[in-house]
């Protein structure tokens, strides 16, 4: 899954594709590139990020997911039911929903009602006050998993098929560096406990820099986010979510190859 962010304050490239035609031909780029899914936001969830209107969230991924809906498999990465409703109309097929449908109490049952792809990452609290809610007393990896299991009740009595979700620690949301770390170390196990399959977000998140050199900015993480990639892989992920594809695209090769001759 590769990331087309039309936002002017992303954390990783903000602006760079934050008009349709840029990003349409950056989404395209990255199919060339191998990527299977596209994940098309408007919304920043940096911490800190504030949030923009729904119509402004709308007016910039429509067009976008118009656009590569006819070429390849694409997500709307949002919170609100409303646009996940309007890109779903627009052809996208997966709804990347970082707030687990926290933040919009009708999501849960748009999922239902469409039969979409789900992906219910693991939220605490806004990307303004994420930071300050790592407390997970019976540990991060138990604390998550019996997070997400409340969502999952809550899609289940909405009516969603346990076909339609995927689930996502949400690496770095509400996490601190070691406990992001812990989570993706978790992986395999975080689905055995679910019953469901794992999304990875690690790509070029904060929690990377402790592998990299002091001071690596966002694009200098890449090679870390390829490890990661490989070691999620590995432990039977999903898929990942990524800024840059071929070298993922890689390492998602290397571990299909160790597995297949261990």
């Amino acid at each position: 899954m590769a990331v087309v962010n039309i936002t002017p304050d992303s954390f990783s490239d903000g602006g760079r594709w934050d008009t349709a035609q840029a990003a349409v031909a950056h989404g395209r780029d990255l199919v060339a590139q191998g990527a299977d899914i596209i994940d098309v936001g408007g919304e920043s969830t940096r911490p800190g990020a504030q949030r923009v209107d729904a119509a402004t969230e709308a007016a910039r991924v429509l067009p976008v997911i118009r656009e590569l809906a006819e070429q390849t498999v694409v997500s709307v990465d949002t919170t609100r039911a409303a646009t996940a409703e309007a890109a779903l109309e627009a052809g996208a097929s997966i709804i990347n929903d970082v707030s687990g449908g926290l933040a919009d109490p009708a999501m849960h049952r748009l999922v239902a009602e469409s039969g979409a792809i789900y992906i219910c990452q693991h939220w605490r609290g806004s990307p303004e006050t994420m930071d300050t809610l790592t407390d997970y007393p019976q540990g991060v990896v138990a604390g998550v998993t019996a997070e997400l299991r409340a969502r999952l009740d809550e899609l289940a009595a909405a009516g969603a098929q346990a076909h339609q979700i995927v689930v996502d620690p949400g690496l770095g949301f509400a996490k601190t560096h070691e406990q992001s770390w812990q989570l993706l170390a978790a992986t395999g196990t975080l689905g055995a406990e679910l019953g469901h399959p794992v999304l990875i977000g690690a790509s070029r998140k904060r929690f990377l820099s402790l592998a990299c050199d002091e001071g690596a900015a966002p694009a200098q993480r890449d090679a870390a986010t390829a490890a990661t990639t490989a070691l999620a892989a590995a432990s039977g992920a999903w898929a990942v979510r990524v800024h840059e594809v071929p070298a993922n695209r890689d390492a998602l090769r290397t571990a299909s190859l160790w597995k297949e001759h261990q």
